[in-house]
Formats: C-alpha cells, structure tokens, sequence
C-alpha cells in the first residue's frame, strides 16, 4: 500500500495540484491584502466611511455589556445576529479581482496557444512544399509498365 500511494503521489499530476494549491493560498493572500488595504479603504472613503467591513445590520438584541459598540467582531463573537453586508461586499471584491485575473492568464494563454498552433501549421506547409517527393520504388515502376503495355494491346 505504502508503494502504490508514493506512485500516486509522484504522478506528475498530484504535484501540479499541490503546487497550484499552494501558489493559490499565496496569491488569495495577496488579492485579500489589495482588497482589504487599498481597494476597501478608497471604496469606504467614497461611500463616508473607512472601514468597509464595519457595515451591518443589527438583526437581534445587543448585551448590556455592549451596548453602544459598533465593533462588528465583538458583536459577532457575542452571539448577535448581523448581517454583514460590508465584509460581504469586500469578499465580492476579492473574488471579482481573482475572476479578472483569472481571465486574463487564460486570454493570454488562449492567445499564445493560437500563435503557437498557426506557427506549427506554416511550419508544418513549408515542409510539405520544401521536401521534394520520394523517388518511385522500381517494382512500382516497372507494374506500370506492364500495365501500360497490356492496355495497349488489342
């Protein structure tokens, strides 16, 4: 058993996966940073507050003991029911940056893939036209001949 999963795992496919999962953890670090540092800030500017992810509605009873906050974790760790619309706006923002990024390597890929695929095909013409026809086999040659002589015959 021990042999058959390091088989498994050596394929060349298993290791593409893991590396893709391990860059992506990188990159969703990176997109989650550019949301919540840069992009999140300018957007609450915009609409009057800096904190985008502050923005929720209080749908139940706040405790006593904290009455008067406006610390979306803390209510959230205390067990009142919010509806975040504010971190949910900033999660859409990550994952639209990540879908445009993602579109774009494919369009350039899909773009490179189309060169490459024309460049194989002239390739692939140019040597058709650039290698001269192999010579006839004598055998070949020689069955037309009798071929042609018995058709001339009455």
């Amino acid at each position: 058993m021990l042999k058959e999963f390091k088989a498994f795992v050596m394929r060349g496919n298993v290791l593409d996966l893991a590396i893709a999962v391990i860059i992506g953890a990188a990159f969703g670090k990176i997109v989650s940073s550019l949301t919540d540092d840069i992009l999140m800030p300018i957007i609450g500017k915009i609409f009057g507050g800096l904190d985008f992810s502050s923005y929720y509605l209080v749908m139940g009873p706040i405790p006593a003991a904290l009455s008067g906050s406006t610390d979306y974790v803390a209510l959230k760790k205390a067990g009142v029911p919010l509806i975040g619309y504010g971190a949910f706006v900033t999660q859409l923002v990550n994952f639209l940056i990540v879908a445009f990024i993602i579109f774009m390597i494919l369009r350039v890929v899909n773009r490179a893939s189309a060169i490459i695929e024309r460049e194989t095909a002239r390739l692939r013409r140019e040597e058709e036209v650039a290698t001269p026809p192999a010579p006839e086999p004598v055998e070949i040659a020689l069955l037309r001949e009798i071929r042609d002589e018995l058709k001339s015959r009455p």
